[in-house]
């Protein structure tokens, strides 16, 4: 019984197989207070289009576009919900939202055109690594500092912590979000740089109960960083460093220099 692991495969790989995959991904820039000039002579430069495409003016809480042809559009980031999408041709972009700061993120919707994708490997599916561990409420809740590929630094608030045995030793993972819709983990094991991404893995679990938490390493997976460096993801904190190779989950992506 492999629960629901094949399921979960097929979606990752359609999901990552799409035109607005982070495989697509091919540029982000950093916008300042002012007008932002995007096009192929721009600061905010396309690999093709016109010249001067617009401008993105951002003042304050206001962020307009102003197309060089047809009218301004009021632009929403991704701080509350999906950003508004800009499309040329077959280049698109939006907004993104990162403690006050903005910036531009370009999407190459042909991006399957031109690069093969043959999917992500995974181990095989191991019911060993389907582990049940204990939600501890810590005695202080504490600031984990989490660093991000960019350098940048994120404090996320803790208040528990997911305790499990594994070969004999006790671990624990401090989790990056723990809300209604589930807990995320960033973790990285032995395999790291090796079998599988040097930066690390994401997992997700579902909420936890009656103070225990399911960790199932077999959906471990691929940050967005292992596909593009374009993207801005969080690196694991040191808490998060397990001492034994986690022989489940995505494999290094075979693309990935």
């Amino acid at each position: 019984m492999n629960s629901g692991f094949d399921i979960w495969r097929e979606q990752r790989q359609v999901e990552l197989a799409a035109p607005e995959s982070w495989l697509g991904l091919i540029g982000l820039f950093w916008l300042e207070p002012g007008s932002n000039a995007v096009g192929t002579a721009g600061p905010v430069r396309l690999p093709e289009g016109p010249a001067r495409l617009g401008m993105l003016d951002w003042q304050g809480a206001s962020l307009v576009w102003r197309p060089a042809e047809g009218e301004a559009v009021v632009l929403h980031t991704d701080r509350v919900g999906e950003p508004t999408r800009v499309t040329c041709g077959q280049l698109a972009f939006f907004v993104i939202e990162r403690d006050g700061r903005l910036a531009l993120r370009l999407r190459d919707l042909a991006w399957r055109d031109k690069r093969h994708f043959a999917g992500v490997a995974c181990f095989p599916f191991d019911p060993d690594w389907c582990l049940e561990a204990k939600w501890q409420v810590l005695a202080q809740p504490m600031e984990l500092q989490i660093q991000t590929m960019t350098g940048d630094l994120k404090i996320v608030p803790v208040r528990h912590r997911a305790v499990f045995v594994r070969d004999g030793m006790e671990c624990a993972l401090l989790p990056l979000e723990d809300g209604d819709e589930g807990v995320f983990f960033v973790f990285r094991d032995q395999t790291a740089g090796k079998e599988t991404y040097g930066g690390g893995r994401f997992l997700r679990a579902p909420p936890a109960r009656d103070g225990r938490i399911l960790l199932d390493f077999n959906r471990a997976y691929n940050p967005p960083c292992a596909f593009t460096p374009f993207a801005a993801c969080p690196l694991p904190p040191p808490e998060n460093r397990l001492p034994f190779p986690v022989m489940a989950g995505e494999k290094r992506y075979a693309d990935e220099g």
